[in-house]
């Protein structure tokens, strides 16, 4: 994505304004742990859920009591999640060099195979926020449960500016 002034990406902040998304409020721990780590230039984010205040927004397994655009929708909201949590402890999400890992764990049931259609949703909102050239590697799993009742959970790491 160009800026129409220069011929420089659009930041991630310019990004997210662009695509009219508004972040949710960071979500806080639901148990004694923090969001963020930062050691040197790697940023650790807990696992994300998608929630929203204290509570699981979506609840359900996909392939038994959700579909599997429930749970692309559910991947949307954790991934808007990072991006409060990484934007709070970052104070600006134009610091964030490259994603470098992405992990999504899949609650499904059965002989359910469309994981990587899930986490998709996921990837496509950083991919439309950083741009392709920052896209991790990603690792996809499908589980037999996961906190709250939620179909879906994501591990990230970001390589961060000094």
């Amino acid at each position: 994505m160009v800026t129409g002034e220069s011929s420089r990406p659009a930041s991630a902040e310019q990004r997210l304004k662009e695509l009219g998304i508004k972040l949710p409020a960071p979500p806080e721990p639901f148990g004694t742990y923090v969001e963020a780590v930062q050691t040197g230039n790697l940023l650790f984010l807990s696992g994300m859920l998608p929630t929203e205040g204290h509570g699981a927004k979506f609840i359900g397994r996909v392939g038994a009591e959700l579909d599997v655009e429930a749970g692309r929708k559910a991947a949307h909201l954790a991934a808007l999640n990072v991006l409060a949590v990484a934007r709070q402890h970052l104070g600006s999400l134009d610091k964030v060099t490259r994603i470098v890992r992405l992990g999504v764990s899949v609650a499904t049931s059965g002989d359910v195979r469309d994981q990587p259609k899930v986490a998709d949703a996921a990837s496509e909102l950083l991919q439309d926020v950083f741009g392709k050239d920052k896209s991790p590697c990603r690792l996809v799993y499908g589980v037999a449960s996961l906190p709250l009742g939620t179909p879906v959970e994501l591990e990230i790491i970001f390589e961060v500016a000094p």
